[in-house]
């Protein structure tokens, strides 16, 4: 259920510049009345080059670091993790990373590389089933595909609920790709690249249903799991947004503070514009994650059940283990890994999602520095020019 996506994981419009009272900005701190005279002279070049420079600088940053975390680097910490959660066999429940890297090194040893990257390619074919999803259905519904703080009650409502249908559209193919993600390399062959769109039409039409008696029709998990998606993204949202006021809001404090103590307007550096939403994605996905890592755990079991899969064992990392589990539903399941694996049992994995987004700050504070420098460089090569 943490699928990621190249967009933001939240359709909601933070507050924009044109919301705020309407500020004069350039490449350098400078007084007003110099600002005002760079800004209307007609003997000066325009200023919108570097701006656009910088710009496209700071977007580029930004999305090569938002898919270098959330697709890439993620994606082994999400294999280990689904195989965790699935194991319902395990002694070692990993909830610690420091566990988990002997794992991932016999795995490496045993398997190649490929054994951590495995289901990659139908993780990116959900997030395109997800957004053609929502798209066809804003177009065909009077559902909003966005909204703004200033939307109605009504309209948010909407939204949620186009949200939700998405989430219903795309589950028989959140199970297949996640069959993809934890089966192991040793014991199946290597499915195709749309594998995950064919088994999921496959699953949703019915088929195969005979043989696997234990296989959850697809329609008893449309429900949990659009309940499931729409609550997380939800609070993703909700923890973006708050984040993302209160790191703007101190930028803002820090720039009225050097107007009164240095007397000279102090603009948006590349880190201010950029960084922000950066850091805000990144504690609203961490915080909705933790939230919602038991009903994922109980959501990925009833994905798995009856299609015979066999997983890497997490307890060695050097052999295999069949996934054998009979539970009714989600109640039974839920009371199933409490009496038999403990509290604890919902968290198994947790080590890897630590272990993700240790990776994901570590990439944030090289993006900081990126913006931190070519900012600097940036303000240098505007006051070498002002200088002219």
């Amino acid at each position: 259920m943490s699928g990621r996506s190249f967009i933001r994981n939240t359709s909601y419009k933070e507050e924009t510049d044109s919301d705020r009272p309407t500020q004069l900005h350039t490449g350098t701190p400078v007084s007003y009345r110099q600002e005002a005279h760079d800004r209307w002279s007609n003997n000066r070049p325009s200023d919108d080059q570097p701006d656009q420079v910088q710009t496209f600088a700071g977007w580029t940053i930004g999305i090569s670091s938002g898919i270098l975390a959330e697709h890439i680097l993620a994606h082994p910490c999400i294999v280990l993790r689904r195989q965790c959660q699935v194991h319902h066999t395990a002694t070692w429940y990993h909830l610690t990373p420091f566990t988990l890297l002997p794992v991932m090194y016999k795995l490496q040893q045993q398997q190649g590389m490929s054994a951590l990257w495995k289901g990659i390619s139908s993780a990116f074919v959900c997030q395109g089933v997800q957004m053609v999803s929502e798209t066809l259905i804003s177009e065909i519904t009077p559902l909003p595909k966005e909204i703004s703080r200033h939307h109605t009650v009504k309209k948010h409502v909407q939204h949620l609920l186009l949200k939700g249908l998405a989430f219903v559209v795309t589950t028989p193919f959140l199970v297949t790709s996640l069959v993809e993600t934890v089966q192991s390399d040793v014991s199946s062959e290597r499915p195709g690249v749309f594998n995950c769109v064919t088994e999921g039409v496959t699953r949703l039409m019915g088929m195969g249903s005979t043989q696997f008696t234990k296989l959850i029709p697809i329609w008893r998990l449309l429900l949990p799991t659009g309940l499931v998606g729409l609550s997380r993204l939800h609070h993703h949202a909700n923890g973006q947004i708050y984040s993302y006021n209160n790191y703007t809001a101190r930028g803002t404090g820090k720039r009225q503070a050097a107007i009164s103590s240095e007397g000279y307007f102090q603009t948006k550096s590349m880190y201010d514009i950029h960084f922000p939403e950066m850091l805000a994605n990144f504690t609203g996905g961490f915080l909705a994650d933790i939230m919602f890592f038991p009903l994922e755990t109980v959501l990925h079991r009833l994905y798995l059940q009856g299609t015979r899969t066999i997983i890497d064992n997490t307890d060695t990392g050097v052999s295999v283990i069949p996934i054998n589990t009979s539970y009714q539903g989600i109640i039974d399941c839920f009371r199933d890994i409490i009496l038999e694996e403990g509290l604890s049992g919902l968290y198994k994995g947790f080590g890897a999602l630590l272990l993700q987004y240790a990776i994901h700050a570590a990439i944030l504070r090289l993006a900081k520095f990126l913006f931190n420098k070519l900012s600097s460089e940036f303000a240098a090569r505007n006051k070498n020019t002002g200088s002219l």
